[in-house]
C-alpha cells in the first residue's frame, strides 16, 4: 500500500483550514440612489397694467410751485419707462390695457384725429384697448367732426382701427337697424392671448350712455347694449374657447374718496357703472376689471373683482397682479394685489416720492430727485419722443400762439357747483350771441383757465371740443323742462347765464327747486325765449333729448353756418370787448337749499 506524502497532507489541511475560517461574503449592495422630492411650482404672476381717459395727452404737461421750481407730470414717453420696469420685473407676464377715451382733448391728437396717439400706443405694446364713448368725437376723416349726408360717421375711427397693432374692443356695440356686430369694428369685441401658458381672454365695454356723450348724429345708426348681460355672454364665449382667466377693460366705472383700503367701498359710488356690472353677473364670472369714464381713481374688489381706474390725462398707471395656480391655471383670488393710481414721474420730490401736484403745491418747498420704481431707474423711451415729436412740432406755433388777452388769476371750473369758468364763459356766449339765457354742461369744460397772457392752447385745453353754437327757441314752460332734465340728470350742476336757479344738495330727478330771470323776474311760461348753447346739447347731449326732440320744427339751429365754433366765438368776442383783462363775475347765481337729507353715494356724479 502507497503511503501519503507528509507534504500533501499539510496542504491538505491548510487548505481545509482555510475553507473554513473564510466564509464566503454576499457582493456589497448596489449604492442607494437618494431622490430629491420634486420642486413645487410657486404660483404664476400675471400683472394687469390699466391705463384709462388718456383724452390726447401725449406729452408730460408742466407744474410750477410758487418757489419757482417747475418739473413734468405724466406722458407717454415715462409711461413707456414704467412699462419697461414692470416687463423686467416679470418677464412674459404683463398685459397692458387701457380703459378707453384714447383721443378728443389736445391739439395734438384733434388735428392729428388721433394718429400719434396709436403709434405710442403701438410702440408701447399694448395688449387691447376698451372702444370710449369719445372715440366717436370726430366723426368722418377730415375736419368736419358732426356727420353731414353721404359722410362716414365713422370715418375717423376706421383709420385708427387699421393703424393699430392692438385691438380696438367693445362686446356690446351693435348696429341698431340689423343688430349685428358692424364689420368694421373687426372682432367680436374679445381677445384670447396666452401669457405664461395661462389662456386670457379679454372682453371690451363701452358705456350704453354713449348716444348722449358724444355727438349723438354720428351714433345714430348705432346700439349699445346693458353692460352686465353683455358682459357675462363674451366671458362665456371666451372660457368656451378655453379662457382660463378673463380679464374685463370698460368704458365704464366709478370713482371712489378713498384708495387706501381695497376692500372698503364706502367712500365709492356704488350706483357707479362698474358696481352695475359686477352686482349684475355671478361672482367669478370675471377675474379682474381695467375701468375708466368717470375720471375717478378706484382700486378696490367689488364682489371678489379687483376693480382700477384713475383720473386719466396720461398721468396715472395702476396694476393688478393675478397669481395662478400652476397645475389648475385658477386664480388665487386671496394672493391678488392691486396697486392703484400710480402716478408717472421722471423726477419726483425727495421727500413725498411723487411728482403729483396736487400732493405737492401747498408743499413750502420741492426737491426734485430721480424717480425709480420697481428698483429701477425710471428711463423714459426716447423712441416714444421721436414719434410724437413730429405732431408737437404741429402744434407748438398754434399753441403758443397769443391771442392778445390776460388773465389776471386762475379761473377755475367745478363739476359739481357753480363755478367761475362756466359763469364766465356762459355769460360771454349770451353776451356775443344775443340771447336770453345760456347753458353749458360742465362736462365740456376740460381744465381751469390759466393765469398770465392767453394762448390759443391755453382756451384749447378748457374747450377741446369743436362744438358749433346753437340757438334754440323755448316757450318758458319748454325752459322749465329742459332746466329739470338738466338739472336732475347725473351729468354734474350745467353752467348758465341769464337766470337765477336753487337746487337740492343731492342731483337726481326733482333737484330744481326755483328759477328766475336774473332780474329776480319770473319766466313767463307762454313767452318765447332764445337759449344758446354748444350743439352738443342742441343734438340731445347729456339727457337733454327728450325735451328738445319734442320741439316744434324750426326751433333748432344748430350753427353751421356760423363764421366760429364754440371756442373762437368766445375769443372773437373777448377780442372785440377791448381785450382787457378776462375777469369772472360775482358768484351767486346757483344757490343750494339743505333739507338735512344726507347724500348717498348713488348721488355721486358721472363725468361727461
Amino acid at each position: 500500500m502507497r503511503s501519503t506524502s507528509p507534504r500533501l497532507v499539510l496542504i491538505a489541511a491548510a487548505l481545509a483550514f482555510s475553507c473554513r475560517s473564510a466564509p464566503v461574503r454576499p457582493p456589497p449592495p448596489p449604492p442607494v440612489e437618494v431622490k430629491e422630492a420634486p420642486a413645487v411650482p410657486g404660483p404664476l404672476r400675471l400683472t394687469v397694467v390699466g391705463t384709462n381717459d388718456l383724452h390726447g395727452w401725449m406729452f408730460p404737461q408742466v407744474t410750477r410751485h410758487p418757489s419757482g421750481v417747475q418739473w413734468e407730470e405724466g406722458g407717454l414717453s415715462v409711461l413707456a419707462g414704467y412699462v419697461a420696469n414692470l416687463r423686467a420685473d416679470n418677464p412674459g407676464g404683463v398685459l397692458l390695457l387701457d380703459g378707453g377715451d384714447l383721443f378728443q382733448g389736445t391739439l395734438a391728437a384733434n388735428l392729428t384725429e388721433g394718429a400719434p396717439v396709436i403709434d405710442a400706443y403701438n410702440r408701447l405694446g399694448y395688449t387691447a384697448s376698451a372702444i370710449g364713448n369719445h372715440e366717436f368725437d370726430y366723426g368722418p376723416e377730415g375736419p368736419v367732426s358732426v356727420t353731414q349726408p353721404g359722410q362716414d360717421p365713422f370715418g375717423a375711427l376706421k383709420a385708427r382701427l387699421r393703424q393699430a397693432r392692438f385691438p380696438l374692443l367693445a362686446s356690446n356695440i351693435y348696429e341698431a337697424e340689423t343688430s349685428a356686430r358692424p364689420p368694421w369694428l373687426g372682432n367680436d369685441g374679445t381677445l384670447l392671448v396666452e401669457v405664461k401658458g395661462v389662456k386670457v381672454g379679454i372682453l371690451g365695454l363701452v358705456t350704453p350712455s354713449t348716444p348722449y356723450t358724444t355727438s349723438p348724429v354720428n351714433v345714430a345708426s348705432l346700439r349699445f347694449g346693458s353692460l352686465a348681460p353683455e358682459a357675462m355672454d363674451a366671458a362665456k364665449s371666451l372660457r368656451a374657447r378655453g379662457a382660463e382667466v378673463v380679464i374685463v377693460i370698460a368704458h365704464a366705472g366709478t370713482k371712489c374718496g378713498d384708495c387706501s383700503n381695497p376692500h372698503d367701498t364706502s367712500s365709492c359710488d356704488g350706483h357707479g357703472e362698474v358696481f352695475e356690472l359686477l352686482e349684475g353677473m355671478p361672482e367669478g364670472t370675471v377675474d379682474a376689471v381695467v375701468a375708466g369714464h368717470t375720471h375717478g381713481p378706484m382700486g378696490h374688489f367689488v364682489r371678489g373683482t379687483p376693480v382700477i381706474e384713475t383720473w386719466g390725462l396720461g398721468k396715472y398707471f395702476g396694476t393688478i397682479d393675478l397669481f395662478v395656480d400652476p397645475v389648475t391655471h385658477k386664480v388665487l383670488k386671496e394672493q391678488t394685489v392691486i396697486r392703484p393710481v400710480i402716478s408717472l414721474c421722471e423726477q419726483v420730490d425727495e421727500a413725498l416720492r411723487t411728482c403729483e401736484g396736487r400732493r405737492l403745491k401747498d408743499r413750502p418747498s420741492v426737491k426734485l430727485v430721480p424717480a425709480t420704481f420697481l428698483g429701477r431707474p425710471v428711463v423714459r423711451d426716447a423712441e416714444v419722443d421721436a414719434l410724437l415729436e413730429p405732431a408737437r412740432a404741429r402744434v407748438k406755433q398754434e399753441e403758443e400762439r397769443q391771442l392778445g388777452l390776460t388773465v389776471p388769476s386762475p379761473i377755475g371750473r367745478h363739476y359739481e357747483a357753480e363755478s367761475a369758468l362756466g359763469s364766465f364763459f356762459a355769460d360771454s356766449l349770451r353776451e356775443a350771441d344775443g340771447a336770453d339765457v345760456a347753458l353749458l354742461n360742465p362736462g365740456g369744460l376740460r381744465a381751469d383757465l390759466p393765469a398770465g397772457p392767453l394762448t390759443y392752447g391755453g382756451i384749447y385745453n378748457v374747450l377741446p371740443f369743436d362744438n358749433t353754437v346753437a340757438t334754440v327757441m323755448l316757450s318758458g314752460e319748454d325752459l322749465k323742462r329742459l332746466l329739470h332734465a338738466a338739472y336732475g340728470s347725473h351729468k354734474g350742476v350745467f353752467q348758465q347765464s341769464g337766470l337765477k336757479v336753487t337746487l337740492s344738495r343731492c342731483p337726481g330727478a326733482g333737484r330744481l327747486k326755483g328759477w328766475t330771470l336774473a332780474s329776480g323776474k319770473p319766466v313767463e311760461a307762454a313767452r318765447l325765449y332764445r337759449v344758446v348753447m354748444p350743439d352738443f346739447l342742441a343734438r340731445g347731449g347729456d339727457g337733454l333729448g327728450p325735451v328738445l326732440q319734442s320741439l316744434p320744427q324750426g326751433r333748432i339751429d344748430f350753427g353751421l353756418a356760423r363764421e366760429h365754433n364754440f371756442r373762437d366765438l368766445l375769443v372773437a368776442h373777448w377780442s372785440r370787448s377791448g381785450g382787457g383783462p378776462l375777469v369772472p363775475p360775482q358768484p351767486g347765481r346757483i344757490t343750494f337749499t339743505d333739507d338735512g337729507t344726507p347724500c348717498t353715494s348713488g348721488d355721486l356724479l358721472d363725468r361727461h
